[in-house]
């Protein structure tokens, strides 16, 4: 046996879709407008994952230019069926009175890809999901959204067929649940187990009230019941848990004879704030009286389980008898985080690590890994208030105690011209820690504020830095704290700015705010010059005492 900690992907994974392949499991979660789109991850035994692909990697699957943030990517769902995986997505255009979104499917013989051409669905709501039954017929499920005003805007869920043969829906979409008493009724999926089709909902909205519904039936069209344990899943009622806003989930039945449940969480600093975002988490699931239902008799998520898999530390452990088994575990637990711990890229390579994600659109052109080898070079463009042109990489936050460092050499001649390190929620919402240029004092170093209120510059013009030469950048973060540093020679730091608050980087500060703090390099030339930066290395390192929330 070996224990399970949650959430087992930290840091902005939410809408988790679980499948169970032979001996891999696979988890799907949404990026909203960062590119490339989903994210698809792999384990064997639940608890050390890695990233296995970003499926959706080109324009003709996946064009989010000029989409407002935390649009994009919702929620896909990962399926699989007689050799071939398929994924249904949403790309998300517009919220407001109206939900305007398409819904597609692509699909790969391998889960690495290649990933076809998308083929549309539909557009009557998001959440799209598809189903394969036993007789081979497949079914797509979806929210219904109802923008009128009288109505109910989550207005249920509806089924309809889908033909692979003709690549399309076929027949009508009937509704097949409007919902309980939670309201906001999404994320569904369906399943089938001993005759019973099960049909699991996301319920209670995203925030704290979120809660996971079951309702079987047996026929896929209804009529569907709901379960006595209602709801499967929530952290509503237990405010002692660290796990908070347990929802929008989907199973799968692993190949040790035991079932599974992947939910959306969060983990909030000061009991409010999830500034890593929402987050995935996994537990136990058992069946009473054909019933799904979490394992121990509660609806309570656990921070830990205990899973059937071997515990592969202890085995080397138990199997060497000369000595060296606590290194061999200790290379086995580096290996386990490599994803979810600390990282460097130097730029050495063709390609940047794989942690950089860009806002919508590739960077194509506006960055080069072969202009000066062992740096990046990346050419100015918009600011980072644009939903266009902008030369940025960003990576997650996936610890509450995390220290950024990047070395970067920027010339500018305009203060119009930016290259630096940004602590970046959406571009209403950033730190920003940039080299730039002063009329009276030639280069410097300065810090911008800008939060959904207010725009500002701390330390106004900054620190008049050398005419040239390379400047060290560095953030920290403390849970809801954090601190810009600099350093002429890479060793000796200095302060600059004040502690800048952290909890600002998190959904709670906002509607329509889904995604997380996210660490980014980028430059900017609102001249439209496009003058170019170049960075040296950029290192993530995890500051172990930080490790807890609350």
């Amino acid at each position: 046996m070996i224990t399970v900690k949650n959430p087992i992907l930290t840091g902005f994974h939410p809408d988790p879709s679980m499948i169970c392949v032979g001996e891999d499991y696979y988890i799907a979660v949404s990026t909203f407008e960062w590119f490339p789109g989903v994210e698809i991850y792999h384990s064997q035994n639940l608890r050390d994952w890695e990233l296995a692909v970003r499926p959706l990697d080109r324009l003709s699957q996946l064009n989010m230019t000029g989409e407002r943030a935390s649009m994009g990517v919702w929620a896909p769902c990962l399926s699989y069926y007689e050799g071939k995986y398929y994924l249904i997505y949403s790309d998300m255009k517009s919220t407001g009175t109206f939900y305007d979104v398409n819904n597609y499917l692509v699909t790969a013989e391998d889960i690495c890809g290649p990933w076809s051409e998308p083929i549309y669905m539909n557009s009557s709501g998001f959440d799209p999901s598809l189903f394969h039954d036993d007789d081979g017929r497949k079914w797509f499920v979806n929210m219904y959204s109802d923008f009128r005003t009288w109505k109910v805007r989550f207005a249920g869920i509806v089924l309809q067929e889908y033909s692979e043969k003709e690549g399309r829906l076929i027949g009508e979409p009937k509704l097949i649940f409007g919902g309980t008493t939670a309201r906001t009724t999404e994320g569904p999926h369906l399943y089938k187990r001993n005759g019973w089709y099960y049909l699991f909902c996301a319920e209670g909205g995203t925030g704290v009230r979120h809660q996971e519904t079951v309702l079987r039936s047996r026929t896929v069209e209804g009529p569907y019941e709901l379960s006595p344990f209602t709801p499967l899943i929530t952290g509503w009622p237990y405010g002692e848990n660290p796990i908070k806003k347990a929802g929008h989930a989907s199973l799968a039945e692993g190949n040790n004879g035991e079932w599974y449940l992947a939910h959306l969480c969060g983990r909030p600093v000061e009991g409010k704030y999830c500034i890593l975002g929402r987050e995935t988490s996994i537990q136990k699931v058992v069946w009473e009286n054909d019933w799904p239902r979490l394992a121990g008799g509660t609806n309570k998520p656990q921070v830990a389980l205990e899973v059937n898999y071997p515990d592969d530390d202890e085995a080397v452990r138990d199997a060497d008898g000369a000595g060296n088994g606590t290194a061999l575990s200790q290379e086995m637990a580096e290996k386990r985080n490599r994803y979810f711990g600390n990282w460097r890229d130097d730029f050495d390579g063709s390609s940047w690590d794989r942690h950089f994600q860009t806002l919508r659109v590739p960077m194509g052109e506006k960055a080069s890994m072969a202009e000066r080898p062992g740096w990046i070079r990346m050419y100015g463009r918009e600011s980072l208030e644009s939903f266009y042109e902008q030369s940025f990489l960003g990576f997650r936050q996936q610890h509450f105690g995390v220290q950024v460092d990047t070395k970067v050499e920027f010339s500018p001649v305009s203060h119009q011209q930016m290259a630096g390190l940004t602590y970046f929620y959406n571009g209403s919402c950033f730190y920003y820690l940039y080299v730039t240029y002063d009329e009276e004092l030639g280069r410097v170093l300065t810090v911008m504020r800008k939060l959904p209120e207010d725009f500002d510059m701390p330390v106004g013009v900054g620190r008049r830095l050398p005419a040239d030469g390379p400047v060290w950048l560095r953030m920290e973060v403390h849970c809801g704290q954090g601190q810009f540093f600099y350093s002429l020679d890479g060793e000796t730091y200095q302060k600059l700015g004040p502690v800048l608050d952290t909890r600002r980087m998190s959904d709670e500060e906002g509607p329509g705010r889904f995604t997380g703090a996210f660490f980014g390099i980028c430059c900017q030339d609102i001249s439209g010059r496009q003058r170019a930066a170049d960075f040296d290395f950029v290192e993530y390192q995890v500051l172990e005492e930080e490790e807890a929330g609350e």
